[in-house]
């Protein structure tokens, strides 16, 4: 190239790159994936594994002694705030805890499945979470669980599986590198909207699916096409101790007391071990929880408690909670493109949201054997059953 010619050379690969720069700068930037902790203390751990990737982290502060339900709905509050602020991509949300707190990511998912692409519990053991009685494997179809737990855990891993939740189960004899867990996350992305979804709730505080969301029940409107897939969990059966935490894989012996709520006036005191319950010994965590299944109905019981070389004897009960209602709200539903219809199939559900989008229009509406000519707008629609009749009009 000649000097003579290079100025107009120049000049083309500068105005080739200018061009490249507009398109680039005219693409929306990239939305990263996100990983949303049931426990705010483990940001930091998750912010070093994933920096890597550029991936987002979220976490939400709750008081002191808030129940799970409080702690789903938080975590999702800051989730959806995340995705508001257009930081984090919706498909790829992943909701993670360790230790003791795997088993608020298997009640999370549970409680509220349409946020997340998946899910990974990182030791500990989903079965407080069962114990609640409010898991249902049917809300784990489209938001799987990577348990990494011992082989101690093989056992309940393949009672869930048999129950049809979507779990994959691995054993580790130590901490699994933080690669794997990210590599595994990294595969599964959701589809929103997704064409087919199921869900089940005992609440209507959690009644959201996906694009659909329950808002009125009769427990007359029983459909036996919806069976229950609620995993049922142990007695719930606990000593009356107070909200005493605990680490469920200390290897003993007897129970580490690890977490005590705020302002806690009951006998015990943080790293205390409950070693014997009437006099018989106990191993471990899981030996403990083996022991309070036992029990059906409340009655008195004396602990021995150890605390450094001091054995202290507390007289407490064994308190059994009261078994809540058994009715529960299902929703199935698909868009069959072809067709161009939305077939929805529900149980003890009289009216429903349904947030539909632009590419499903014009199409028909099959609920529970009732029809609906074309629905031509998108956006969300009221549907509901009056007198064997479907009836839709928008959202206010």
């Amino acid at each position: 190239m000649t000097s003579r010619n290079w100025p107009n050379g120049f000049a083309r690969a500068c105005v080739t790159i200018s061009l490249l720069a507009g398109v680039l700068a005219a693409q929306p930037a990239q939305k990263a994936p996100a990983v949303a902790l049931v426990n705010a203390a483990d940001a930091a751990q998750w912010q070093d594994m994933t920096r890597e990737a550029g991936w987002r982290v979220i976490a939400a502060e709750v008081p002191a002694g808030s129940g799970p339900d409080q702690r789903v709905l938080a975590l999702a509050k800051q989730v959806e705030a995340a995705i508001a602020s257009g930081s984090v991509d919706p498909a790829r949300i992943y909701v993670a805890g360790r230790g003791n707190d795997s088993a608020l990511v298997f009640y999370t998912i549970s409680r509220m499945p349409d946020l997340w692409a998946a899910g990974v519990a990182v030791g500990g053991s989903p079965k407080p979470a069962i114990d609640t009685n409010r898991v249902w494997a049917v809300n784990f179809t489209l938001a799987p669980v990577l348990w990494l737990g011992s082989e101690a855990d093989v056992d309940l891993a393949r009672q869930l599986k048999f129950a049809k939740m979507n779990l994959e189960f691995r054993a580790v004899a130590n901490s699994a590198p933080a690669s794997t867990v990210i590599d595994w996350l990294a595969t599964h992305r959701r589809e929103i909207p997704p064409p087919e979804i199921d869900c089940e709730t005992n609440s209507p505080e959690f009644a959201r699916c996906y694009w659909i969301r329950m808002t009125k029940f009769d427990p007359n409107e029983r459909n036996d096409v919806l069976e229950a897939t609620r995993i049922p969990g142990g007695s719930g059966a606990a000593l009356d101790l107070g909200g005493f935490g605990f680490k469920l894989d200390d290897p003993g012996p007897g129970v580490l007391i690890t977490y005590l709520p705020e302002k806690y006036n009951g006998p015990l005191k943080l790293n205390d071990r409950i070693v014997e319950l009437d006099g018989r010994r106990i191993e471990n965590a899981k030996h403990y929880q083996a022991l309070m299944e036992k029990f059906t109905e409340e009655k008195g019981a004396v602990a021995t408690v150890q605390r450094g070389k001091e054995r202290i004897r507390v007289e407490t009960r064994v308190v059994v909670p009261r078994a809540g209602s058994g009715i529960t709200a299902r929703v199935q539903a698909r868009y069959l493109p072809a067709e161009k219809r939305i077939e929805i199939v529900t149980r003890t559900v009289t009216e429903l949201r349904a947030t539909l989008p632009a590419e499903w229009m014009p199409a028909g509406v099959l609920w529970n054997g009732l029809t609906l000519e074309n629905i031509k707008d998108p956006g969300c629609w009221v549907l509901s059953m009056q007198k064997e009749l479907l009836r839709a009009e928008k959202c206010q």
